[in-house]
């Protein structure tokens, strides 16, 4: 019988919080979702480890006797993987850092000379991964670390640590009908056709048409776009309008587009992100020197 880690994973994080929705919310997955692993795993045990109510989640005696020894293999496992990813990061001396859009802002220089001051002789590899994988290179292993916009992916045991939080303005063209105004809201855009990310974005897709905030009216889409390139090219070409973060309309500026502030959205987050227990400690470095920046 095979058993995934990740099924493991959430019985540990549901066996630690007896509660479903707050074990879902630590691993960065939906409710559902934990729970169809779970229940998949008692099936393939043979065995219930959860008593369920309705009102409290408690750990049958099967379930406490199994718990301590789930704990053990999770933790080998992340330790011999910590240590194959030390191994080998050591001998490139080299940090992948994957990014979906340019980050500006001066973030990546003042984390990367931290980092050098712990780590002296390495180098950052900078990757730019199309937004088709919304992991941004995380769940294949292509980069170490990666810089994401919230909302994060489904990625089992991914963290997080937030370095930018942003309003959001809107690029339209230039000779677009809103393109005198100040300011504009959520409304006023309704029927408007956006730049959508790919359907492969998921929920990345959804938080940049504002899909929460349209009141159950599905968005227009007037072109997708796979970069942050693309999306501007498609905006000065009158294919639609987008949403951006504040901080990015400033590093995309380009002739033939303006910005416009949007109310009633709530801010943009940026973060690390980083998958817990996988790769080497030079990640840890990297995510320490961030938030020694933001201190």
């Amino acid at each position: 019988m095979d058993v995934h880690l990740r099924a493991l994973r959430y019985f540990e994080a549901v066996a630690e919080e007896l509660h479903f929705t707050r074990a879902a919310e630590r691993l960065f997955v939906s409710q559902p979702a934990m729970s169809k692993q779970v229940r998949r795993l008692e099936q393939d045990l043979r065995l219930t480890l959860f008593e369920r109510d309705g009102q409290r989640t408690a750990l049958t005696a099967a379930g406490q006797a199994l718990l301590p020894h789930i704990q053990t293999l999770l933790r080998n496992w992340d330790e011999a993987q910590r240590a194959a990813g030390d191994a080998a990061a050591d001998e490139a001396s080299t940090l992948r850092v994957g990014m979906q859009t340019s980050v500006g802002r001066g973030l990546l220089p003042e984390i990367t000379k931290r980092f050098k001051q712990r780590r002296p002789g390495w180098r950052i590899n900078l990757t730019q991964v199309s937004w088709d994988d919304p992991t941004c290179g995380l769940g294949d292993g292509a980069v170490d670390v990666a810089v994401l916009w919230f909302p994060l992916p489904d990625l089992d045991g991914l963290r997080c640590h937030v370095i930018a939080a942003e309003q959001t303005v809107l690029a339209v063209s230039t000779i677009h009908r809103l393109a005198g105004r100040r300011q504009v809201s959520l409304a006023d855009l309704i029927d408007e056709p956006f730049v959508a990310l790919p359907e492969e974005a998921g929920t990345l897709r959804d938080h940049w048409l504002a899909t929460a905030h349209r009141d159950g009216r599905p968005p227009v889409i007037g072109a997708v776009a796979r970069s942050a390139d693309e999306a501007f090219e498609a905006v000065a070409n009158c294919q639609g309008v987008v949403l951006v973060a504040e901080g990015n309309a400033a590093i995309y500026q380009r002739e033939g587009i303006v910005t416009i502030d949007v109310t009633g959205l709530p801010p943009n987050e940026l973060a690390l992100a980083w998958r817990a227990g996988v790769g080497s400690t030079a990640v840890v470095d990297f995510v320490e020197a961030a938030i020694e920046r933001s201190d």
